[in-house]
């Protein structure tokens, strides 16, 4: 054997281990952002399943064609809540919980922390009687009351 078969061994025994080298990062690469993404959905699933509201009051009164409207929401699960990312819907159109509308928890307003045990109160005001609402957090999880005490 001559120089020129050994040496294209050895050519070619060090492209295979560049390749295996290069497939090997590009594979861990891959498996860890998959572990991180499972660790991820697993953490946001806990946070979903220990997640509960509660609306505990929704009342209005007729103010001559304007309705002021009163919300009292629970944060009854484990999970400590924002208030910026939770919707609330009246008769099944979305209301963007914006400045004009008076939020407070517990008695603090201008907050976006809704700890467990906290209640969410929310104050506005519509051109129609609202006859249902619902609050959405989230997480997805939900809360509707159907009755809007008059």
């Amino acid at each position: 054997m001559g120089f020129g078969v050994s040496g294209s061994t050895a050519i070619i025994f060090l492209g295979v281990l560049v390749c295996t080298g290069t497939l090997y990062t590009a594979a861990a690469g891959s498996a860890e952002q998959l572990s991180d993404a499972r660790d991820a959905t697993d953490e946001r699933l806990l946070d979903q399943r220990n997640t509960a509201i509660n609306i505990t009051s929704a009342s209005y009164t007729n103010n001559n064609g304007s309705y002021p409207t009163s919300i009292e929401v629970e944060n009854t699960g484990t999970t400590t809540l924002s208030v910026n990312d939770t919707s609330l819907l009246v008769d099944n159109e979305y209301r963007a919980l914006s400045n004009s509308t008076v939020l407070e928890v517990d008695g603090t307003a201008g907050t976006d922390i809704w700890a467990p045990g906290e209640t969410l109160l929310v104050e506005f005001s519509g051109d129609d009687a609202p006859q249902r609402v619902k609050f959405v957090t989230e997480y997805g999880v939900a809360d509707a009351n159907e009755t809007v005490v008059n």
